[in-house]
């Protein structure tokens, strides 16, 4: 299977999380109905009509590229992936921030070679705001402020800025006691991952439970970006696993281990 990477690819990409960012915003702030998949977890018409436009996109241009999107996988649609290339789709990462009426959640869109996630594209449609990462660096999209290259930050000598979920939990609490900690945010979605690539945080550890569809798209432009996203253990974050789920991770610009209490 050939790899399709190139700057129309790309281009591609960011326009079509930008349209089904659009779509996305149709439901924002309006009465809309809120279902539970058999997970527990919360899908709306948003998530569902988001990932039928990038799917419906990404097949006719790439065919015989396999597509893995969060609600076609809930429904069972896992298709083989031993071509080593595919499409790793989160069409509405944040769920919860969206139902809440928070800005942070995301388009996620990533192109996955053999376990790796080599091109990510996360649009924040509220924030409308375009981060994205392949063998051509990372950049950012900022409405009005047109685009720019970004790069993860050597942290500041009084300490790191640590980006969290904000449903974070006492283990990450307890693993981040070995380093000097000077400010804490809190944010939904990939755009933690977006958030360090960028220069503006150093630190995201995840001692929770999240899938591929969450975190592809952001570990790649951090990657891009001058950034790891690794295992507790510093083991590599692979993609493509008989198990979607991701092991308990942590994200990090440069220079960390220098940071230490």
């Amino acid at each position: 299977m050939t790899n399709p990477l190139d700057d129309a690819l790309i281009e591609f990409l960011i326009a079509i999380s930008k349209q089904a960012g659009n779509a996305i915003m149709e439901f924002y702030d309006t009465e809309f109905l809120v279902r539970k998949k058999i997970d527990n977890s919360p899908v709306t018409e948003a998530d569902e009509k988001a990932e039928s436009i990038i799917r419906l996109a990404l097949n006719k241009r790439h065919p015989d590229i396999p597509f893995v999107g969060e609600e076609a996988y809930a429904k069972g649609h896992r298709p083989d992936l031993s071509g080593g290339l595919f499409w790793l789709v989160d069409a509405l990462d944040g769920t919860k921030e969206f139902i809440q009426c928070r800005d942070e959640f995301t388009v996620n869109i990533a192109l996955v070679e053999f376990g790796n996630p080599i091109l990510g594209v996360v649009h924040a449609p509220a924030k409308q705001e375009t981060y994205w990462g392949s063998s051509a660096g990372a950049y950012l999209e900022e409405k009005n402020q047109g685009r720019r290259p970004i790069r993860t930050r050597v942290p500041s000598k009084n300490g790191l800025t640590v980006t969290m979920s904000h449903s974070h939990r006492a283990d990450e609490e307890e693993y981040l006691k070995d380093y000097n900690i000077k400010e804490r945010t809190h944010s939904g979605s990939s755009l933690k991952f977006c958030f360090i690539a960028a220069g503006k945080a150093d630190l995201y550890p995840r001692l929770g439970t999240t899938s591929e569809w969450d975190t592809a798209a952001g570990h790649a432009i951090l990657s891009f970006a001058g950034g790891q996203m690794t295992g507790l253990d510093g083991t590599p974050i692979m993609y493509g696993k008989n198990d979607i789920k991701n092991p308990f991770f942590v994200a990090r610009g440069q220079l960390i281990e220098s940071i230490k209490a």
